[in-house]
């Protein structure tokens, strides 16, 4: 019986477990911290070994496989070890990918991911096709391939799971855009994480897709110096394209097959520039694998968004507050206040990961009335915004940053909390900080 070891204990590392006791594996689950108790009750009932709190070396280095958890760095001493021994670490992702032949739609990017795998995922489903969802969203790919092992699958792919693919590749994979994010995990080199994204088509053959941003001149630069077997599917809003999909006359056009399509902008549920690229790239890969133009239009139009992306909480006496806790990095922090017609009272701040808001400059300039600081460390922000900004508040807790909110807003304006870094100084996550601002906003 061939042993797998497992280093860490969350979503992905349980996902793992599972898979691994179907396939007949002898499983040990080690976590350097603590294990949630779900996660420890699932162990349980699986009957494998498993511990927390350290790591049994004498348990781990004689495994046949180690799977480890994305947040788990190459560098780390006990991985450098195992490799230093020969013995394969992978990702979750590509554990999974040994076990399954489902027709799979990779996602990954800096910003988007969520929203095109949710809306990629709704199209296929409302089109008639068995598909599951999964990856860096909700389940683990693992355990959607443990459990059910759908026919399809659209699984949202972090760079940090990418590090770690072998033989891993989708049938169709999308690259939203590429900007600056996850730096310290990069050496600060913004070309390391640019070749990690590019690992989702490294697996890739003739017989594959790779749709992508043309717009983004990080993604044009890259394929236009690398060579890929997968066929190239550009999408783009700001020029015509004779293969690919682009807008014509305030339409999404799909030109790849005799078929072309349209969807007019207008019938999209979702609003601003990134949103309707996302809805580009779910209904191209929607085409390739034949689901009717109707039914594309119909999802399109239906398609309610993700929490914490932009969600509209409520108004209170005139004012909007929407929860953007989703934008964890610079660029997804700009697409939300581009999409904001009015003033805005801009809550930002949390651990940083080696951003440069010099970026988003001109559009606080433009649109930001007022910028209160959620964070241990809020210096950076500071001395990046307060020439431009007069209305400066530095908080450490959400309740009283949607109170200061309150008092320097007025009606017609946004309050808008697009933090631009990691929940993990004040919040246990992105989902945890926006919970919390929306309870805020409720008890105003």
């Amino acid at each position: 019986m061939k042993r797998l070891a497992i280093l860490g204990a969350g979503e992905s590392g349980v996902g793992a477990a599972l898979l691994g006791v179907r396939k007949g594996y002898e499983v040990f689950v080690s976590d350097l911290g603590n294990v949630a108790e779900k996660y420890q009750a699932e162990l349980n009932a699986l009957g494998v070994d498993w511990e927390m709190g350290m790591h049994t070396e004498s348990k781990i280095l004689n495994a046949d496989w180690v799977v480890k958890s994305p947040g788990i760095p190459n560098k780390a001493p006990l991985i450098q070890q195992l490799k230093s021994m020969k013995i394969p670490v992978v990702s979750e992702i590509e554990f999974a990918g040994m076990h399954t032949q489902t027709t799979c739609v990779g996602i990954t990017g800096s910003n988007g991911k969520t929203t095109t795998t949710m809306l990629t995922h709704r199209i296929l489903k409302d089109g008639g096709l068995d598909v599951a969802v999964a990856g860096n969203i909700g389940s683990s790919f693992a355990r959607e391939v443990a459990v059910e092992d759908c026919p399809y699958a659209v699984v949202e792919i972090s760079s940090f799971q990418l590090d770690d693919i072998v033989t891993f590749g989708p049938h169709i994979a999308i690259l939203t855009n590429i900007t600056p994010d996850h730096l310290d995990r990069y050496e600060y080199l913004f070309e390391k994480y640019i070749e990690s994204k590019f690992r989702i088509t490294m697996n890739q053959t003739e017989k594959d897709y790779l749709i992508y941003d043309d717009d983004d001149e990080i993604i044009a630069e890259w394929l236009n110096k690398n060579k890929i077997r997968a066929q190239k599917i550009p999408i783009s809003i700001k020029k015509k394209l004779n293969y690919g999909t682009y807008i014509n006359n305030q339409s999404i056009m799909i030109s790849i097959t005799e078929e072309r399509i349209t969807i007019p902008q207008d019938e999209l549920a979702l609003e601003g520039k990134h949103n309707l690229k996302n809805a580009m790239a779910a209904s191209t890969a929607a085409h390739l694998l034949k689901i009717r133009k109707e039914s594309i239009r119909h999802s399109l139009s239906n398609f309610e968004g993700v929490p914490h992306r932009l969600e509209k909480v409520k108004k209170v006496d005139g004012v909007a507050y929407i929860n953007d806790s989703k934008a964890t990095n610079v660029n997804a922090t700009f697409y939300a206040l581009e999409s904001v017609q009015t003033q805005i009272v801009w809550i930002v701040g949390g651990q940083d990961k080696g951003n440069d808001y010099h970026e988003l400059l001109p559009m606080v300039n433009q649109k930001v009335k007022a910028i209160i600081c959620l964070g241990i460390d809020n210096a950076k922000i500071i001395d990046t915004f307060q020439n431009t900004v007069e209305l400066m508040a530095e908080t450490h807790s959400m309740q009283e940053a949607v109170k200061i909110a309150y008092q320097l807003s007025e009606s017609g304006d946004t309050v808008l909390l697009s933090p631009a870094c990691a929940s993990f100084d004040l919040f246990r996550n992105y989902e945890d900080r926006g919970d919390q601002f929306k309870d805020a906003v409720k008890k105003l």
